[in-house]
Parts: structure tokens; C-alpha cells; sequence
């Protein structure tokens, strides 16, 4: 892994796989092959989370993301589906972003 694909904060991964693994969903019609993008780029996160701030941040966060993926469909009937996806992307972030990347940037 490159040093760059290291440093990489663990806030836009999440958010990436929240909206990457409905856009794959979604584009392709395969919901299966969404659900490998969202568990991939989750995956990714909850390693970086772990190393970075200890387990029991990273299960919190990882638990976040759970949420944020099944919240988003009943909140989808609400708003719509992009702005549900976003939103909790948004939030999934900006939980990771303060918890974890903002002090590991520190």
C-alpha cells in the first residue's frame, strides 16, 4: 500500500462507500455487486478507525455505518434517494472526522 492510500483519512472512505455502493447498486442493477462496494470501503474505514482511535471507536463507527445504510432506505421514502444517501454519508463523515481524522491529523 502506498503512503498516500495510508494517510488517507478514514471520513471520505466511509462517505465514498455509503454513496459508491448505492450509485454501483443502482447503475448496474445489481445490488449484490453494491453491497461488495459498501462493505469493501467499510471495511477499509473500520481498519483505519481501529488503528487509528482503538476498537471501541471503531466499533461505534462501523456500528454508524450499519445505521446509516438501513436508515437510508426508510428516510429515502421521506426526502428521496439521493438526498437520503447523501445525508447519511454526510453524517457517517462528519462522525468520522471528529472522533478519528481530525485528531490522527493533529
Amino acid at each position: 500500500m502506498s503512503r498516500t492510500a495510508r494517510s488517507l483519512p478514514a471520513a471520505p472512505i466511509a462517505a465514498a462507500g455509503l454513496v459508491g455502493g448505492y450509485a454501483t447498486a443502482r447503475f448496474t442493477k445489481k445490488r449484490q455487486l453494491g453491497g461488495v462496494v459498501l462493505a469493501a470501503a467499510g471495511a477499509a474505514a473500520a481498519t483505519r478507525w481501529k488503528r487509528t482511535a482503538g476498537g471501541k471507536v471503531a466499533g461505534a463507527l462501523t456500528g454508524a455505518y450499519v445505521v446509516a445504510f438501513a436508515g437510508s432506505h426508510p428516510l429515502a421514502k421521506k426526502v428521496g434517494a439521493w438526498p437520503a444517501v447523501f445525508g447519511v454519508a454526510g453524517a457517517v463523515a462528519a462522525a468520522s472526522y471528529v472522533l478519528v481524522d481530525r485528531k490522527a491529523a493533529a
